[in-house]
């Protein structure tokens, strides 16, 4: 029998620990992940059209999705840049991708850094979200080394439904991030 994925595991053990501990009333109340998203801030791209589809490659192939490229909302003089040029790329992943993308990230991308002990257990926001940044595309198997133009960093946000960051902290925890120990 093949591993439970995280959905099965979500759904079989971890929503009943969550209202084990917590002691919800209704079932709506239980946390669940509403969606990642992957953030890629590539400043250097303005110029350079072909490094922002090379970074929409990257994250597409990363995330199993079609990435956007996200453009500037206003001009500022001292960057250079006017509004409407690209900044960036973004994917939102949901459902089947997010949980596929949770799973490759905490047992297969995570453990790939060096020095690897953990990500921070205090990146929450206040609300149940929780935000952390990797330095470099290459720790996802998907990604060829010979094959990039530049090492590039990105920011994933796994939003949740929890109301507190204990809650989001113990969701995460039971599904299988790999927090560091303090």
């Amino acid at each position: 029998m093949a591993a439970p994925n995280l959905k099965e595991k979500y759904t079989t053990a971890v929503a009943p620990a969550l209202v084990k501990k917590f002691e919800y009333k209704n079932v709506m109340e239980i946390p669940k992940i509403e969606k990642v998203v992957i953030n890629v801030g590539c400043g250097d791209c303005r110029d350079n059209p072909k490094a922002i589809e090379a970074v929409v490659n990257d994250i597409s192939m990363i995330a199993g999705q079609k990435a956007v490229i996200t453009k500037a909302k206003k001009s500022v003089a001292n960057f250079k840049l006017r509004e409407g040029m690209p900044i960036g790329v973004k994917v939102t992943l949901r459902q089947d991708r997010m949980w596929e993308f949770l799973d490759r990230l905490f047992n297969v991308a995570l453990p790939r850094v060096r020095d690897f002990r953990g990500i921070n257990a205090n990146s929450f926001d206040g609300r149940g979200n929780y935000a952390f940044g990797l330095t470099e595309q290459l720790i996802f198997p998907e990604i060829d080394y010979d094959k990039i133009d530049k090492i590039r960093g990105m920011d994933i946000v796994i939003c949740t439904t929890a109301k507190t960051d204990e809650e989001a902290r113990e969701l995460l925890t039971l599904i299988g991030a790999p927090f560091a120990r303090s």
